[in-house]
């Protein structure tokens, strides 16, 4: 959830760092720290500040210069944001520097015992731990210092150390939260997240949990926390740097759902076989005789992708006719779950490292399962661990929260749903109708964000609300979760999401002319059930904007979205309620890509 960027090399440390800082802003911003030095340095240079990367950036001296460094963005866990628990944290000595994502989850009982010794810690933080212990190592070199401190940490890490007594080099460790090395011409960058190294460098090596790197200015080398040696094959990356500028719009998250329609036809291109009226997803790894052994689909994710599982599997339901259920991760790894061999498991995260999504993998592997990953982050640790899987090809999504990403995840369920349909039930006629239909959905999106205008109008006549309701039935309720809380992300408006069939069970109670209701009317079989409970809501003076394929009578509103098949109508219904939360957050003044409170990547508990 925070970021770690550092550097060895020959260049200017600090413009490097400071840079790659702005880039991973967008995984914890609360404050920020940078520590540099050099091989003639006589020891560590720090500076540190509570905020935005820009409010560390004014307090750097002009004159603030080295070839090596480490720098943070932080998301607070452990102490509230302030220059003191902000990173890096160094030891009283100033010759250990460390930055930390994660949770060092035995850091009380750690620090019992460095304070019964005598340790004054400068800080609330947990990573402060993780200094003093490298600090009074006995050990003779920075590697065995780092690795004889982390035998006693429990809990997850991704770190990067610096020593003043070996300012050659900068040691790395993971543990559940990502490290990524940049290899680069004569010099070396170390990152949580390719956003900060892609500017310099596209071939880089992802470290496994329990895996360890030292970095020098010309080399580097892995190896595990154990010390045996390990064998790192440089990837390139896909992705170009200038995939993470705005390109021209004011905020991310606009950038990213105008970029829906060229996101979308990227996860159809070169899937789709009409000859057999199916789609070709050859990394599945799971052939045509496994695919009819399945007799349930467990689909695993958390926010976001929950409701993206919620989606996928009501499409696998309707066109495999295999029974499948989506469930938070974050629950599912904690109510001991029976493991069937017939379920095939499909682990849903858009970075490819959510600690509760990944979590649930390792415990579904140990138990035997098979599980399949949907990710967009190539070679990110869900993706790795998987079996399987499908990379959804969105992109970089920089806005804290998900659009894109989304609604390509939705996609590849269609697709999913598709092959497996095929392989079992699923008639010609209907796949052919399918593909026609995911055909059209770029258009058709493009459709829907030409129609933006009214969408902000009515965003300012909303934006009022002090809470909002969110309705819809069966493939309409997961688009209702996901756009009551895509409002909640950015404007903080308190919004609930129910199915309108729950409606006479309770939430009437809250109906009222300040309460707005968004509906979710799709032009399906249940128009009509859909269509009684906007007469509910009338009935008790409720205001309502619906979302649908016609012109409502009892809407106060109607955004009207093109139609298309039945089962993948969701997916379009999902685009224009995005519009209407980032106009929402836009007319309040909120802080879009940053909303409080938030972090991209969730790599904690």
């Amino acid at each position: 959830m925070c970021g770690i960027v550092g550097y060895i090399g020959k260049r200017d440390v600090a413009p490097l760092l400071l840079e790659g800082l702005q880039r991973l802003e967008y995984r914890g911003y609360d404050s920020a720290g940078i520590v540099i030095t050099s091989p003639k340095a006589a020891g560590l240079k720090m500076v540190k500040a509570k905020g935005r990367v820009r409010d560390l950036e004014a307090r750097v001296p002009k004159r603030f210069t080295g070839t090596t460094g480490i720098a943070h963005t932080r998301w607070a866990t452990h102490g509230a944001p302030s220059d003191v628990n902000s990173h890096p944290h160094l030891d009283p000595e100033n010759k250990v520097a460390v930055v930390h994502n994660g949770i060092v989850d035995n850091a009380a009982e750690l620090r019992a015992k460095l304070e019964a010794d005598g340790v004054v810690f400068a800080s609330e933080t947990d990573t402060e731990v993780i200094t003093h212990l490298i600090a009074r190592s006995q050990a003779t070199t920075l590697e065995e210092k780092v690795r004889e401190a982390l035998k006693v940490i429990e809990g997850t890490y991704g770190i990067a150390v610096m020593h003043a007594d070996f300012n050659d080099r900068i040691v790395v460790a993971r543990n559940g939260s990502p490290v990524v090395l940049g290899i680069g011409e004569k010099e070396m960058f170390v990152a949580s997240d390719v956003a900060a190294l892609i500017a310099h460098t596209r071939q880089v090596v992802t470290l496994d949990d329990g895996e360890m790197a030292t970095l020098k200015a010309d080399d580097f080398r892995t190896y595990t926390t154990s010390g045996a040696s390990t064998t790192a094959t440089p990837e390139t990356v896909e992705w170009e740097a200038a995939s993470y500028d705005m390109g021209g719009h004011d905020t991310y998250m606009h950038k990213e759902i105008s970029e829906q329609p060229d996101a979308v036809d990227r996860v159809l291109r070169g899937r789709i076989d009409d000859r057999f009226s199916t789609v070709h997803l050859g990394g599945l790894n799971l052939d045509a005789r496994e695919a009819r052994g399945i007799r349930r689909i467990k689909i695993l994710g958390c926010g976001t992708s929950y409701h993206a599982g919620l989606i996928g599997a009501g499409l696998i339901e309707s066109m495999a006719r295999i029974p499948a259920d989506a469930e938070p991760a974050s629950e599912f790894r904690y109510r001991n779950p029976v493991v069937d061999p017939d379920t095939l498991y499909i682990a849903v995260s858009q970075s490819g490292e959510t600690y509760d999504v990944l979590a649930a993998v390792q415990e579904l592997k140990r138990k035997g399962a098979r599980v399949l990953g949907v990710v967009n982050v190539v070679g990110s640790a869900i993706a790795r661990e998987a079996d399987g899987g499908m990379y959804v090809h969105a992109g970089p999504e920089v806005c804290v929260v998900s659009t894109k990403c989304f609604t390509n995840t939705v996609v590849a369920f269609a697709l999913l749903a598709l092959h497996l349909g095929r392989i079992r039930d699923l008639s010609v006629t209907d796949g052919k109708r399918i593909i026609e239909g995911l055909r059209r959905l770029p258009a058709q999106i493009s459709e829907i964000l030409e129609s933006e205008d009214e969408i902000k109008k009515l965003a300012q006549e909303y934006a009022g609300a002090q809470s909002m309701m969110f309705i819809g039935r069966v493939r309409g309720y997961p688009v209702a979760l996901e756009a009551s809380l895509k409002l909640k992300e950015i404007s903080y408006i308190h919004a609930e999401a129910y199915p309108a069939s729950e409606l006479k069970h309770g939430p009437l109670a809250l109906i009222e002319p300040a309460l707005p209701t968004v509906a979710i009317v799709p032009d399906d079989d249940l128009l009509e059930k859909n269509r009684a409970a906007l007469e509910e809501i009338k009935a008790r003076s409720g205001r309502i904007l619906a979302v649908a394929h016609q012109p409502q009578e009892k809407a106060d509103h109607t955004i009207v979205v093109p139609k298309n098949e039945d089962e993948l109508d969701p997916i379009l219904m999902g685009i224009p309620l995005q519009l209407l939360a980032y106009h929402t957050a836009l007319a309040m003044g909120r802080d879009i890509d940053k909303p409080r409170n938030l972090a991209k990547s969730v790599t904690v508990e």
